[in-house]
Formats: C-alpha cells, sequence, structure tokens
C-alpha cells in the first residue's frame, strides 16, 4: 500500500484541489510534508457521495462490516512503525505517547468490530392495555444516515477512529475532517481504510478551514455529527447543526484530590505521569491539584523535587516525555496565562521551542490557568482544608470531563463516584486514564455523547420500532 494518492479521498475516487499547505515539524519548524486544502463547495460533494451510498452501507452483512474492521486493525499493526513516527513528526508529540496513540488505535478498531455482532434489538409487551392485544412489538437498531467525525490535533489517528470505526460498525458512511495541523497520518489511515473496503465512497476526508467545518457540520442531508475539540467551537457547532445529533467531547481542567490518608508517593506520581504526557495536549492530563492541608506540605516537596525527571527534548527520543507545542501561538499562549495568573512559579521557562514543564502554586480562582483547559505542560497546585472543599472546587469548575481521587478510604472512593460532577472518576490513578473501550465523555461544558465503540456505536444508530398484528 502506497501512502496515499495526491488530492481527497472524495466518492470513489482522489480529487485534486487547488490549494496545499505544509505540515510542519513542530519541534524545529522544518517541513514534513504537504497537504491538499478543502473547500465549502468539496465538502457539500462528499456529503452527497456519502448519501448516495448511504443505503448500500447499511445494507451490507454484517460480516463484511466486521471483516473491514478487522482487516484496518490487522493493518495498522502491520504498519504501527510508519504510524508512530508519522505523528511524532505531525504533532511534535513526544514518541513514546506516539506509541501509546497507535496501540490504542488498533484496540478502537478491533472493539469495533466486536460491536458488529451486538447490533440487536429486543422484543416490547404491547399488551398491558386491551388495545395491545394480539399484537408483536420489536425494535431493532438502524444506522443514524450519513456521520460527519471531526478530530483534534493532538491525538489525531486515533480520534478519527473514533469516529470512523463505530460508524462503519453502525452501517453508516462517514466523512472525517481532520485538524488542520494534522491531517497527514488521518490521510495515510483514510486510504488504507479505502483500499480494504467494498466501498471506498462509505470513508471520505475533507481538510480545510472552519468555513469547510461549517459546510459539512449544517449540511441537512447528515444524521449525525462528533466533534473532539474546544469548548467554543463545540458549542457552535451544536448551535448551528441543530436539529442534528451532535456528539461533543470537548475541553477539560482535570483535577486530581489528595485526601489525608492518600499515598503520597503513588499520588505525586500520578502527577509526574499524568500532568506532562503528550507535553500536556491531552484533554484529560492533570491540570489541577487539591490537597488536604494536612499533607499539603510534604506533597508539595516531593512533587518539587522530581519535577526535574521529566526530561525535555526532541520528541523522537524516546526518553523524552515533553516537547515542543502544535505550533508557537500555542506557546504563547501558555507562557502568557502564566505571567498573568499571579501564582507562585515552579520550574517553567521556553528552552528554544519548547515550553518546560511548569508547577504554579497558591492559584487563585479567575484566572486562565485555573478556570480553562491549558493545553500545556503546567500542573496547579491548590490546598485546602479537607475533602469537602476539595470536591466543591472540583464541581465549581464549568468542565466536567474526568477527576480523580487519591484516598485508601473506600468511604471517601464511593463519596467521590457519587458527588464529583463528571463523566468519569479515577481512584487513585491518573485522571488521564482510559480505556478505549469505555465509555468517555463529560458533562456541563465538556460535551455531550460518549464515545468508545460500544457506546458510539449507540449514538450512531436510532430504534426502529415494528408492530405487526399477525
Amino acid at each position: 500500500m502506497t501512502d496515499h494518492p495526491d488530492g481527497l479521498p472524495v466518492g470513489a475516487d482522489w480529487v485534486s484541489t487547488v490549494d496545499t499547505g505544509e505540515i510542519v515539524f513542530p519541534y524545529d519548524g522544518s517541513v514534513v510534508g504537504t497537504a491538499p486544502i478543502g473547500t465549502p463547495e468539496l465538502a457539500a460533494r462528499a456529503v452527497g457521495e456519502a448519501v448516495a451510498v448511504a443505503r448500500e452501507v447499511a445494507s451490507l452483512p454484517s460480516r463484511t462490516r466486521r471483516k473491514l474492521l478487522n482487516d484496518v486493525a490487522h493493518a495498522l499493526r502491520e504498519r504501527r512503525e510508519e504510524f508512530e513516527n508519522l505523528l511524532v513528526l505531525e504533532t511534535g508529540k513526544p514518541l513514546v505517547d506516539c506509541r501509546v496513540e497507535v496501540a490504542r488505535t488498533i484496540v478502537t478498531w478491533e472493539a469495533a468490530a466486536e460491536e458488529v455482532s451486538r447490533l440487536h434489538g429486543e422484543t416490547v409487551p404491547l399488551d398491558l392495555l386491551p388495545s395491545g392485544d394480539g399484537l408483536v412489538g420489536f425494535w431493532k437498531r438502524k444506522p443514524i444516515g450519513v456521520v460527519v467525525g471531526i478530530a483534534g490535533f493532538n491525538y489525531p489517528l486515533l480520534l478519527a477512529s473514533h469516529k470512523i470505526a463505530p460508524a462503519i460498525a453502525a452501517g453508516c458512511p462517514v466523512i472525517v475532517k481532520p485538524a488542520p495541523q494534522t491531517p497527514l497520518a488521518t490521510l495515510r489511515l483514510v486510504h488504507l481504510i479505502r483500499q480494504l473496503a467494498p466501498l471506498p465512497a462509505m470513508v471520505q476526508l475533507v481538510t480545510g478551514d472552519a468555513a469547510v467545518g461549517a459546510a459539512l457540520t449544517t449540511d441537512r442531508r447528515i444524521g449525525a455529527v462528533s466533534f473532539t475539540g474546544s469548548a467554543a467551537v463545540g458549542h457552535r457547532i451544536a448551535r448551528d447543526a441543530a436539529p442534528t445529533k451532535t456528539l461533543l467531547e470537548l475541553g477539560s481542567n482535570a483535577a486530581l484530590v489528595v485526601a489525608e490518608d492518600a499515598d503520597l508517593e503513588a499520588a505525586v506520581d500520578a502527577v509526574v505521569r499524568g500532568g506532562f504526557y503528550a507535553s500536556g495536549q491531552a484533554c484529560i492530563s492533570v491540570q489541577r491539584v487539591l490537597v488536604v492541608a494536612s499533607v499539603a506540605a510534604e506533597f508539595t516537596e516531593r512533587l518539587l523535587e522530581r519535577l526535574d525527571e521529566v526530561v525535555v527534548g526532541d520528541p523522537r527520543d524516546e526518553k523524552t516525555r515533553v516537547s515542543a507545542l502544535i505550533d508557537p501561538a500555542s506557546t504563547e499562549r501558555v507562557a502568557a496565562w502564566i505571567e498573568k495568573s499571579g501564582a507562585r512559579q515552579v520550574g517553567g521557562g521556553i528552552d528554544g521551542t519548547v515550553l518546560r514543564p511548569t508547577v504554579l502554586l497558591d492559584v487563585p480562582d479567575g484566572v486562565e490557568v485555573w478556570d480553562e483547559e491549558i493545553f500545556g505542560p503546567v500542573v496547579c497546585v491548590r490546598t485546602v482544608s479537607d475533602v469537602d472543599e476539595a470536591f466543591a472546587a472540583v464541581n465549581a469548575s464549568r468542565y466536567g470531563l474526568h477527576a480523580s481521587v487519591y484516598s485508601k478510604s473506600l468511604n471517601t472512593a464511593f463519596r467521590a463516584l457519587d458527588e464529583l460532577e463528571v463523566g468519569g472518576v479515577i481512584v487513585n490513578e491518573v485522571p488521564g486514564f482510559r480505556s478505549d473501550t469505555m465509555p468517555y465523555g463529560g458533562v456541563k461544558d465538556s460535551g455531550i455523547g460518549r464515545e468508545g465503540p460500544r457506546f458510539a456505536v449507540e449514538e450512531l444508530t436510532v430504534t426502529r420500532m415494528a408492530v405487526l398484528r399477525p
């Protein structure tokens, strides 16, 4: 299989584009390659092509869809090193994180293949009233229609797969739009899929700016939009796409609570591991740490002692844990937020193109580094009087994706499960823990709907009720 043809995969062929753009390696600014740039007109054409094959895609036998999903997983496994190295270059993310991304991508395709055999309905008792006597009722799940999947730049291969694989499992044609900064791995993935698919037009890809995204998401011929990105953009998509179904995996400022009975060594390790992976460009990386006062001094001392362990440098080096952010503008934004926070700073500073790992102490409310999603290698630490105050601080955020609690108490653990207003509560592990088979998503401004193949397939199908009088 070649990398991919020139142009964009629209319809059964690859369509040439007038414009192309350079994709650069964030670490040193060198050009990785060029990518075609789509247009709103091409987006509309892709929707038309998807609508034209929707009935045929929905009619594909379950065994055909399952085989395609498994074949893609197998092909990814054979080419994993190629994808890992490409991801490093276009995202600037450390190699260790790109290896994790490819491994998780393979699991996602395998899990989606398993869900094909679980698409079924149930019988319904209709004779609860006399009018239902003699009737037979059952429901089945049907594809929702054309799916538009829009992925973020930080995990482009994985996020695109969480859109494409469940759509195939559900029997839906899908059009994916990668982030403008990171289209290369997704283009290569879509080419791989189309070489294996019985109908190439069942998976299409269109690149471009916000106008292209708007053309896709506001087209009334589509059945659902699945978006991963910022809260501001997600909210606009939901408004503009209505009444089309929208699934939104948005931002976060994930919190980690350290109770007075926590294993401090484990909690410190969690912050070092969970605060700086992917250079902090993960929506569930540790951003806010709330430490009960009785252990705050010891916890903070241990954390600061370990800050220098986080290796900074070239993302192609296996030892690197923090490298350049996706572009200089992101680095400048994060640095400005740190400066404006008024917090006491430990570590940090810009080394070449890399923002070094930073810990902020005594962070007040009302500043971006605490209230918003920083998306960089920055961890904010605050002392609280007790777990009650910690939980209140977690819930005061407009976000609610993941949070974690370190405690030896089952009571505290189950209180967290009951009281924290988030989509996932992680006990004695980082909030960034995610298995790709679990329901993943948030509440409040962190979005609506759930990813994970089983749950995404449910989101991308609708019930169809059947009532028969024999």
